[in-house]
């Protein structure tokens, strides 16, 4: 509608200059310019909101139910209401509200895209791992199944709330780690290989684990490329091999865009740094995915793509002290940071400081937004006692405003009583 009254606009100005001129050549000339479009939109450096290669280098519980606490409501819906993070910078944006409904900002662009609702899911256990389920317009997409075997269960209780039709259109397994495959094996036949159709897989050029764990994930792999899932890795979709292209529309608006890092083809005794790295994009909003890469990986993922600020970054590694570097914080400066965790938790160091997510990961994102959400607190390790924090997190848009819902309550990390008993809010925070 803005479009059409502009030109509309420049129309009339055009009209009323020329009744004062003399002949028709004059009128036509300007006729011509009031109605001639402006340049095509761009989405993000390297990529067009059409879907377009980027142009980067060339290379030859139902939702989260936890155990021996409160266990979240599943589901898009909240019980702790929804925050709206408006259209600017996150620094200056209000506080997560404990209760209410979130607000629409007027301000939407010119043409709407499909609806992007991004979940990042708690997964029914003490342990932490990523599982993060994407609805773009009709599109099904989910990102790792961890944390155990048995999450399988609660993600698909999950997921079946909001995909219906069976089929996953695309699923990426970042790597091989236990805490984010684990899910797509399941057990007794009810990992999401085995429960959801899988139109297709993307997921790691290398690995350097032979476990049981990933050993069951390349034979549920091969059963569904046996079935009709197409498969191709990070570095075949990258190279834009067998007629692929790097960003594709998803939704009406929306892109997925395949990164580059030099992992995909380099060799590194770091299984997290054959990480697969993704962008969506929604008009000028760009969420960032990592898996969990870390210091290396993320200094060739800046230096391999034209990276834009971005609304949304889920925390690489689950918040590690080795992961969301200054070299990529720096660059994409996010406003919203979603932890795939369960914050304090002893499982892979029993260090304070260093427990997900730490304070150093804290220190790094803390100049750019204070909108961290977390999705479950260790109460006690040994005890398994785990609750949820914000629970399952719910990021919303229409291509302008995001929202965000969280099953148990909207409440940002610093101004929970676990941060501020274990951290501290660094002086150059926002």
């Amino acid at each position: 509608m803005k479009k059409f009254l502009k030109k509309a606009l420049c129309f009339l100005t055009a009209l009323t200059m020329t009744l004062s001129l003399s002949g028709c050549d004059a009128f036509l000339d300007a006729l011509n310019s009031a109605l001639t479009p402006s340049s095509g939109s761009v989405s993000w450096e390297g990529s067009t909101s059409g879907g377009g290669s980027s142009e980067l280098p060339d290379s030859s519980s139902t939702g989260g139910a936890s155990t021996g606490g409160n266990s979240s409501t599943g589901g898009g819906s909240s019980t702790g209401g929804s925050t709206s993070t408006g259209g600017g910078s996150m620094g200056s944006s209000n506080s997560s509200s404990s209760g209410g409904g979130g607000t629409v900002d007027p301000e939407l662009p010119d043409d709407k895209t499909a609806k992007l609702d991004i979940h990042f899911l708690e997964l029914g256990n003490k342990y932490t791992g990523d599982c993060t389920y994407i609805k773009a317009g009709d599109t099904d997409i989910l990102i790792d199944a961890g944390s155990r075997k048995d999450s399988a269960t609660t993600i698909s209780n999950y997921v079946n709330q909001y995909c219906t039709d069976g089929k996953l259109e695309y699923v990426i397994a970042t790597h091989a780690h236990q805490d984010h495959i684990a899910g797509f094996v399941g057990d007794n036949n009810q990992g999401i290989f085995d429960v959801y159709r899988i139109g297709t897989l993307i997921d790691f050029p290398r690995e350097g684990v032979s476990t049981q764990i990933y050993n069951n994930y390349e034979t549920k792999r091969s059963n569904i490329i046996a079935k009709g899932t197409k498969h191709y890795t990070a570095l075949e979709w990258w190279k834009e091999e067998q007629g692929l292209t790097r960003s594709i529309e998803i939704a009406d608006g929306i892109t997925m865009n395949v990164l580059y890092q030099k992992y995909y083809e380099e060799s590194t005794s770091n299984e997290n740094d054959y990480s697969v790295c993704v962008m969506f994009s929604q008009g000028d909003n760009h969420y960032l995915f990592t898996g969990d890469l870390e210091k290396s990986g993320e200094e060739s993922l800046v230096q391999s793509n034209k990276l834009p600020k971005v609304k949304l970054y889920k925390a690489g590694h689950h918040g590690s002290k080795t992961s969301s570097n200054t070299a990529l914080m720096s660059v994409i400066q996010p406003e919203i940071v979603c932890v795939c965790c369960c914050a304090g938790s002893s499982e892979f160091n029993a260090q304070p400081l260093n427990t997900f997510p730490t304070q150093d990961f804290i220190n790094r994102v803390a100049p750019y937004t204070d909108k961290i959400y977390v999705t479950s607190l260790s109460v006690n390790y040994s005890g398994n006692q785990t609750v949820s924090m914000n629970g399952n997190i719910v990021v919303s848009s229409m291509g302008g405003a995001l929202t965000v819902n969280c099953s148990n309550n909207n409440t940002i990390l610093k101004e929970t009583a676990w941060f501020k008993a274990n951290r501290t809010w660094p002086s150059n925070g926002v």
